[in-house]
């Protein structure tokens, strides 16, 4: 235990059920994730970009999910509203096999959306529900790091099933997917929260209103923008800023993933633990330095001599995890220790809307940015990047002229 302790790792007896769930649910998602288009390109007679347009469509329509999530979460619970999530994500990959025509396909992506988002914005009241606030951070640092390394696997696991079994390979990832849901939804169901459940009547009062005044929360989400642009670059600009950008081959984008995966597993814990002797604010705000910093690197790169590129693009991937491993735990604890506890659920909606944000103007955005110079987009992050350092410091004021309330949600 005091080894588990030394590598910066949570209590988890009792909890089992939930690190269980976490890993599946990753594992599963992993299969799947980068297989979406190919499957549904692979399986029906519908052109790409029709297929695009249908999943774009189902996305768009799965935005107003999280606001809705948020006041079920106060009125039932993070557990029930993530066991919902499951249940409809298990429902809406199982409906990927009979998908044929674009109605199809647009109704059974905005069930696995809507069961993602209902899925991802009680995820954070399920660890306060495993752990009262000094462990907190070591619970999300664990998480997060499962959370990659399941991802990881299941990816791998997904491409050698394609590999070797085609469109046959494509139908069983998809089926594992949407079992691997149904085993979180066990796992979830038979754990018993290790942390005192808040009564249905003290769950009373207030709505979004509430929120909406709540200056330092407001803060905290336009900031956690910025981290949201950051995680969207390993999907949306890292492969194509070295094959377009610098020319490069696009296997050293898929090394610099296997880098970044890697180095989290390894790291994250021990870097938590580490940090978990200054306060969340200032960590987060020396992360947005190290991202400018990691984001520069790569800017620097497309006027870089070609003996310095393959280099560059590896010390900047170190950064940026640097970055990411320190500020995400403390992110995740500010958000649940800034929201009180009878509104957790709408507070954790408007701070998934960051998410929403950042994934729907992201693509375009960084797409339009490269295509004016390949340093543009990396620019515009270190301006978002170093623009968040002082909102975190009057975070900071904020939170001190108010103190913290130790809150708890209900199971």
């Amino acid at each position: 235990m005091r080894t588990l302790r030394r590598f910066g790792l949570p209590r988890v007896a009792g909890n089992g059920g939930l690190v269980g769930a976490s890993v599946i649910d990753s594992l599963g998602s992993g299969l799947v994730l980068a297989f979406v288009l190919v499957y549904f390109a692979r399986t029906t007679e519908l052109s790409l970009p029709v297929i695009g347009g249908a999943l774009t469509l189902a996305r768009l329509l799965a935005v107003p999910t999280a606001v809705t999530v948020g006041p079920l979460i106060d009125r039932w619970g993070a557990r029930g509203l993530a066991l919902a999530g499951n249940l409809i994500s298990a429902a809406g990959y199982a409906g990927f096999l009979i998908s044929h025509q674009v109605w199809q396909i647009v109704a059974a992506a905005w069930l696995a959306q809507v069961g993602a988002v209902t899925y991802w914005t009680s995820s954070t009241g399920l660890v306060v529900l495993a752990a009262d606030g000094a462990e907190r951070p070591r619970w999300f640092a664990m998480i997060h790091m499962l959370r990659n390394v399941g991802l990881g696997l299941g990816g791998a696991l997904g491409a050698f099933l394609v590999g070797i079994g085609g469109t046959a390979g494509l139908r069983g990832v998809v089926v594992a997917n949407a079992v691997s849901f149904l085993v979180a939804v066990v796992l979830l169901w038979r754990w018993r929260p290790t942390v005192r459940a808040v009564p249905a009547a003290a769950r009373a009062g207030g709505g979004y209103r509430t929120v909406l005044r709540d200056r330092r929360y407001l803060l905290l989400v336009a900031i956690n923008v910025s981290f949201v642009f950051s995680a969207l670059i390993l999907s949306l600009l890292l492969a194509v800023y070295i094959t377009e950008g610098l020319h490069r081959e696009a296997w050293i984008a898929g090394a610099l993933l296997v880098l970044n995966g890697g180095q989290v597993a390894l790291t994250q814990t021990v870097v938590s633990r580490w940090l978990e002797r200054f306060r969340p604010t200032r960590v987060i705000a020396a992360a947005c330095g190290i991202n400018a910093l990691a984001f520069g690197v790569f800017a620097v790169l497309a006027d870089a001599p070609g003996w310095a590129v393959p280099a560059g693009l590896f010390l900047a991937m170190l950064l940026y995890t640097l970055a990411e491993t320190a500020a995400t735990p403390f992110s995740e604890e500010l958000s649940v220790s800034l929201a009180p506890e009878q509104l957790r659920g709408r507070y954790l909606a408007v701070y998934q809307l960051s998410w929403t944000f950042g994934q729907t103007v992201a693509p375009g955005l960084l797409t339009l940015l490269l295509a004016g110079g390949a340093s543009r987009p990396w620019l515009f992050l270190i301006g978002l990047s170093l623009a968040a350092v002082p909102a975190l410091l009057l975070l900071e004021r904020l939170t001190a002229a108010r103190p913290v309330a130790e809150p708890a949600l209900a199971a």
